[in-house]
């Protein structure tokens, strides 16, 4: 049932008449939903926006919520949705705080004797309603981007590139290495060719657990758009298990070099550019 434009009036001004009375019997019962996981202060003044916001709209003739006369009120409830999502709120909890309003109206409109009273109450009742399935729905959709700007950081995190020598990178891959994962692997390891000019990458495998013909394919690819960036990548990490899967699957490097450890990577690397290394003996007792 949608508001009359009178309908609206008549919230406006009773919201108006009983805002101190309202937005304080408002605030409790949405702090006691919330058990005190919000101080009584920021709950207030939450409350006493979106009493301002649904004020202003019923003055100007609000009949429901996706009307032009609601673009304020929607703004606010939409920020109350992110705020709350990102406070780790449940969408339960943050649909609840609009809900209330319906059980501190109910209270006002019962000591009214009015004949419109009931069809008033059903009618702000619907509007709420619709103010808590935006509320909902807002909740859902800063949660799906928290999650999603969550997930991109943690791939980020997990590709590290390392700078171990002047002219030297390497990217230690840790964990399963799906498509999404080593798109995050190649950009990053281009940029850092470009950052840092090196003409050496390494590319370590010691931390993957299991390495099968997609894996390859991803490293191989990798390799290829380093070369055309003018670097040469070299693959470290290639325990016995994973050399033996690597021959029966019947992958091919080709011409990439191939390390068991990222410490004799990085020797071969000091080795074609021009850098001499040796291996410390221990010292023999006298």
């Amino acid at each position: 049932m949608a508001l009359g434009v009178e309908q609206s009036g008549r919230l406006a001004r009773l919201l108006t008449e009983q805002a101190d009375r309202l937005t304080e019997r408002w605030t409790e019962l949405v702090t006691a939903s919330l058990r005190g996981r919000l101080s009584r202060a920021e709950l207030a003044g939450q409350v006493r926006e979106l009493h301002r916001s649904i004020v202003d709209a019923g003055e100007n003739g609000l009949t429901e919520l996706a009307d032009e006369h609601g673009g304020e009120l929607r703004a606010v409830l939409a920020e109350l949705s992110a705020g709350r999502a990102r406070q780790g709120f449940s969408a339960t909890e943050t649909a609840i705080s609009v809900y209330a309003l319906k059980d501190a109206l109910l209270e006002l409109m019962e000591e009214s004797q009015g004949t419109e009273t009931l069809r008033d109450f059903v009618a702000f009742s619907a509007l709420i309603d619709q103010m808590g399935l935006f509320t909902f729905e807002s909740y859902v959709r800063a949660r799906e981007s928290l999650i999603a700007d969550q997930a991109e950081q943690l791939l980020e995190l997990s590709t590290p590139v390392v700078k171990l020598w002047e002219g030297v990178v390497a990217v230690p891959l840790v964990g399963t290495l799906d498509s999404a994962r080593a798109q995050v692997v190649m950009e990053r390891l281009l940029q850092a060719l470009v950052d840092t000019g090196s003409p050496y990458a390494i590319i370590d495998i010691t931390g993957v657990p299991a390495v099968d013909t997609q894996v390859a394919q991803h490293i191989l690819k990798t390799v290829v758009a380093a070369r055309l960036m003018g670097a040469d990548c070299i693959i470290s990490g290639i325990r016995p298990q994973i050399a033996q899967t690597i021959v029966a699957l019947g992958i091919e490097f080709g011409d990439i070099a191939t390390k068991a450890s990222l410490a004799d990577a990085l020797r071969h690397v000091l080795r074609l550019s021009g850098v001499e290394t040796a291996t410390r003996r221990p010292r023999r007792e006298s």
